[in-house]
């Protein structure tokens, strides 16, 4: 059986020519939506996928707007909104070293180097010259935000979903 991973949410049409509006939820916008690329549409409550290409793309404020060549309309843009944007799994490309997925990353437990478990990564944002993970703490704490630089991220295990950190001072609300 094939895994999909989900690469953007359809929130709405653009204009009269059949654009959608995405919201990205890739690590890899360029890659993913090029033109020429294939795509997978999977409307809300069904596992039935139509396979789509991109047509064209844009970015407009924080959405991307998509034209597929399958969608010349209105009418057919509308009956995907709430829809997701899919890949199969196989169409992934290997990362180098110490690179990972948001999907491997997304979930895995945050444990210190002395194994004091702090929570799970819930988010990650990407603000600037690295990625920052969100975690969401066990106890209802302050979400903690972990910098993905070498001097705090020690480990990271996909397999597992553990990520190892050095608890650095100021890193960890009080």
């Amino acid at each position: 059986m094939m895994d999909w991973l989900n690469v953007g949410k359809i929130v709405n049409t653009h204009g009269i020519r059949g654009e959608l509006k995405v919201l990205s939820t890739t690590d890899f916008e360029e890659d993913r939506f090029k033109i020429g690329n294939a795509l997978y549409l999977q409307k809300q409550d069904t596992k039935e996928r139509v396979k789509v290409t991109v047509e064209g793309v844009r970015t407009h404020k924080q959405w991307i707007l998509l034209k597929l060549k399958e969608l010349s309309s209105l009418n057919d843009a509308e009956e995907w909104k709430g829809s997701q944007l899919q890949i199969p799994t196989d169409a992934l490309q290997d990362l180098e070293e110490n690179e990972y997925y948001y999907f491997e990353i997304i979930d895995c437990l945050v444990v210190t180097e002395e194994g004091e478990q702090l929570g799970k990564v819930t988010d990650i944002l990407a603000p600037g010259a690295n990625d920052v993970w969100v975690v969401t703490p066990f106890h209802g704490k302050k979400e903690i935000l972990i910098p993905y630089i070498e001097d705090v991220v020690k480990k990271v295990d996909v397999e597992k979903k553990v990520i190892v950190i050095h608890k650095m001072e100021g890193l960890l609300p009080s």
